[in-house]
């Protein structure tokens, strides 16, 4: 029989070796999603919130509030009230957060509040040990 084509017929799969090689793997991967799920959960209590400072725990000024919430729109204010700065080197900040981090720009009333605010409160310090202290937010 020449020009015939035969065809080889592959057996017909074998059912419990199917289930047993794959019940290991859908119970790794269930394990696995159980791991990552509980470590997402863990971060997530941990995270900032803005709930977690209050204004009445920084000083107490015209402006605290406004500025409090203008800038734990984005991080936490303890970051702010770390930091000591000139009122120029605030304004940098600012725009350095709009320009670099998308922040929406403040109205120039509620940008005087805030400048006023950190101006005062948190004003630059003191150089610390050799080569002096520098802020390492500060827009360069």
């Amino acid at each position: 029989m020449t020009g015939a084509t035969h065809s080889v017929r592959s057996p017909p799969p074998q059912r419990g070796k199917e289930r047993e090689s794959g019940a290991p793997l859908i119970l790794v991967v269930a394990f696995i999603c159980a791991i990552l799920f509980g470590a997402g959960a863990a971060i997530a209590q941990t995270a900032f919130t803005p709930r977690d400072e209050s204004p009445e725990e920084f000083a107490a000024g015209p402006g605290r509030d406004e500025t409090f919430y203008a800038c734990t729109a984005c991080h936490n204010f303890k970051l702010v009230a770390q930091q000591g700065m000139t009122r120029r080197q605030w304004e940098d900040s600012l725009q350095w957060m709009t320009d670099r981090h998308g922040m929406s720009p403040l109205p120039p009333k509620e940008q005087k509040i805030v400048l006023d605010y950190l101006e005062a409160n948190f004003p630059p310090r003191a150089p610390a040990g050799r080569g002096g202290w520098q802020n390492p937010f500060a827009p360069r």
